[in-house]
């Protein structure tokens, strides 16, 4: 390719990158969007908006229209799993798309400079860009999964002993997520964001229903069901959590000897296609010497 048509694929996708980075860059501040939404009235008296606000009201619609275009639209799953990874997807989203759109340009420019295997190289790379912000995403959400489900039991047991000392359900909760804030910094969120939510005027139920769906962790699905139905039947709370908590050990002691017994199966390849050679190297390698040696004296 000639210089001219370089030019070109550059100025194209700079101009595609400023497009979707331009949320990121004119997005509004906390205390800008909190002001717009307090003084956003349909008086006849209302302030114009001005010719600034206009055109950056522009660029965003025009920035929305063709992540639309293109299949990079934010949607309520994706959201999730920003969510689920501990990330706010009004902070992340934006970021994340312009990365998937930008990376694969990056992969084909870095491809195009390897030469004769050029064009499969910036297929490989383009991909890779594409698919790399994706990765990262499933792999934040899997840490933090791991992470809030080690803390469940010790949770649990707090909980347990938090109940029994006469504190109720909302204030065990909020205790326990105060307590576990310097140990299980992402169990300790979920928690305090319940009693956030239910503050803001949330239901119970429906705050412990929102942290499930968030979490997307089994475990803390069955706590939410177990929870929803003491608190409908009248269950004693104590009894409930320590036969819970007694489950959530049994599952994990599980968990521990099923991954223990996966390791002798994982451990086989690297030991026949690693250990092995190396181990027949230091070995028979001596002695094929040795042998080499003796047919060479023979000649």
């Amino acid at each position: 390719m000639d210089f001219v048509s370089y030019a070109l694929i550059s100025l194209l996708a700079g101009l595609i990158g400023l497009l979707v980075a331009a949320p990121i860059v004119l997005r509004a501040s906390a205390v800008e969007r909190r002001i717009q939404e307090v003084a956003r009235t349909t008086r006849a008296d209302a302030p114009e908006v001005t010719t600034r606000k206009s055109a950056v009201g522009k660029i965003l619609a025009m920035a929305s229209w063709l992540r639309s275009r293109i299949g990079l639209s934010d949607d309520e799953k994706l959201r999730q799993r920003f969510l689920a990874g501990g990330m706010r997807p009004d902070l992340f989203m934006d970021g994340y798309f312009a990365v998937r759109l930008l990376a694969p340009f990056a992969g084909v420019a870095l491809g195009s400079r390897l030469g004769d295997n050029a064009i499969v190289a910036s297929l490989i790379f383009a991909f890779l860009g594409y698919m790399l912000p994706d990765l990262w995403l499933s792999r934040m959400q899997t840490r933090r999964k791991n992470r809030i489900r080690r803390g469940i039991p010790d949770a649990i047991d707090l909980l347990v002993t938090c109940v029994d000392a006469g504190l109720g359900i909302d204030q065990a909760l909020l205790k326990v997520g105060q307590e576990l804030a310097g140990v299980q910094p992402a169990l300790s969120q979920e928690l305090l964001r319940v009693n956030l939510e239910q503050r803001a005027g949330k239901g119970r139920i429906e705050a412990w229903r929102s942290m499930a769906e968030r979490t997307q962790i089994p475990e803390f699905l069955s706590l939410v069901n177990m929870l929803v139905q003491t608190d409908r039947f009248g269950t004693p709370i104590i009894r409930a959590l320590s036969r819970f908590g007694a489950e959530i050990r049994a599952r994990r002691r599980q968990r521990a000897e099923e991954a223990a017994a996966k390791a002798k199966v994982k451990i086989l390849f690297p030991l026949v296609f690693f250990i092995f050679p190396t181990i027949f190297i230091v070995l028979l390698g001596p002695a094929l010497l040795n042998i080499m040696k003796s047919f060479d004296i023979m000649k």
